[in-house]
């Protein structure tokens, strides 16, 4: 299975502000909770863009990455002052009584985890982001110094069509290629001044694996009057499996190879009209830790069938995280004066996302058409056929953040 994602921030107009480092006192003491509230603030957010990007397109199949928006939101916030920076602390769910300082080192905690993870994994994963700033921007003294890796000048009035192929590049390096032209031709001009992004790569073996000689085409329900056929895949194999009646849907997960991350499938029942829209309702974040850091869900023998499918996503961000509350991060009022002592003020937010699965790199998941949330005896082995839409979050256990999302409703 591979994933990969780009996210950016586009930004023009500059003027004059006031100066400011990430505090008033970046070298106070850090507090050790700070990457803690980092991702608890992470899990909440997740749920909640889910939520509001379901909402907006209730119709598509959806994949996206909570972790890459999160982190380009998180250097939004490093870089903001004044009411953008409360606003987007508010939208990011950071624990209040932490400030910034605290963010940055949690921040920098988990650059270096996710290179440690690297040498030893099982899987690949990895992340990054990128500001890129017009040649004749100045930016603040503290910030070479704290976003070293991160910071590149670019030249936006001189040559912006070189810089947004070089911005394209990096994202098509850092994602195998998998993500192109991220930046659509006429999204930087010579009015551009800045751009944050975020790419990130992810390529994990499924610990049980499908057998492709299984693998066949079969009916998927989109809707009690459409069907499309599928390739679907089966394996038989030890998984946790639990039946939620608080969020009314069978739930699977699926590990990795290395048992860090999962995929966890929510599968509504067919029959129930918006199923789907119903349990995304319900899921909220107390009960999304009680299935992914408890011992909620049973292990048991299941049959599993899977759709083997690749799909590309593009978001317009700007609507859904202003409905989310994300306040005048897009507006020409915004505060952006970490970064520079002139006026900067963000012009769009997009968000790409590709996944492939299949049956060396995809767990699978399958569920009866009709199905009780109560049964008199247990049945063996478990069935959990997803042949009608269903809901996947990929979860990073040791990080406790999630990775990926989406709504699958349909085969193209």
């Amino acid at each position: 299975m591979k994933i990969t994602f780009g996210f950016l921030f586009l930004v023009a107009a500059l003027k004059t502000s006031n100066q400011q480092c990430l505090s008033e006192n970046d070298n106070k003491r850090i507090n050790p909770g700070g990457r803690h509230g980092l991702y608890t603030g992470q899990q909440s957010f997740s749920l909640a863009l889910l939520q509001s990007i379901n909402q907006l397109m209730p119709n598509e199949n959806l994949f996206f990455s909570p972790y890459s928006t999160y982190h380009a939101l998180l250097i939004a916030y490093f870089l903001a002052g004044g009411q953008t920076e409360s606003y987007l602390k508010r939208i990011l769910r950071l624990d209040t009584s932490q400030t910034k300082p605290d963010f940055y080192q949690a921040y920098k905690l988990d650059k270096l985890q996710t290179r440690i993870d690297k040498i030893n994994s099982s899987y690949e994963f990895t992340n990054a982001n990128k500001i890129y700033v017009a040649e004749d921007v100045v930016v603040r003294d503290c910030i070479p110094s704290l976003f070293g890796e991160e910071l590149s000048k670019a030249p936006f009035k001189s040559d912006p069509q070189n810089a947004r192929l070089t911005i394209n590049k990096w994202v098509e390096d850092q994602t195998h290629n998998m993500i192109q032209n991220l930046l659509p031709p006429g999204s930087i001009d010579q009015s551009s001044t800045l751009v944050l992004v975020n790419a990130a790569y992810f390529k994990g073996k499924w610990e049980n694996k499908f057998n492709p000689d299984e693998t066949k085409p079969e009916i998927f329900y989109v809707s009690s009057s459409k069907q499309i056929m599928v390739d679907m895949m089966h394996v038989e194999g030890t998984f946790n499996h639990d039946v939620s009646e608080s969020l009314e849907a069978h739930i699977l997960e699926m590990p990795y190879k290395g048992d860090q991350i999962s995929m966890y499938v929510f599968l509504p029942p067919f029959t129930k009209e918006g199923a789907i829209d119903n349990t995304l309702k319900k899921l909220t974040v107390d009960k999304f830790q009680n299935i992914v850091n408890s011992n909620r869900l049973t292990a048991k023998t299941v049959q599993v069938s899977f759709p083997k499918f690749a799909l590309e996503h593009t978001i317009e961000l700007v609507p859904i995280l202003e409905n989310m509350g994300i306040g005048d991060l897009f507006q020409e009022t915004s505060n952006l004066t970490t970064l520079t002592e002139d006026k900067v003020s963000l012009g769009n937010a997009l968000h790409k996302a590709r996944i492939e699965v299949n049956e060396e790199g995809t767990r699978a998941a399958a569920s009866t058409v009709l199905f009780s949330f109560r049964s008199s005896r247990p049945i063996e082995p478990a069935q959990f056929h997803c042949d009608h839409p269903f809901i996947y979050v990929i979860y990073d256990k040791a990080e406790q953040a999630v990775l990926f999302t989406g709504v699958f409703r349909r085969p193209h």
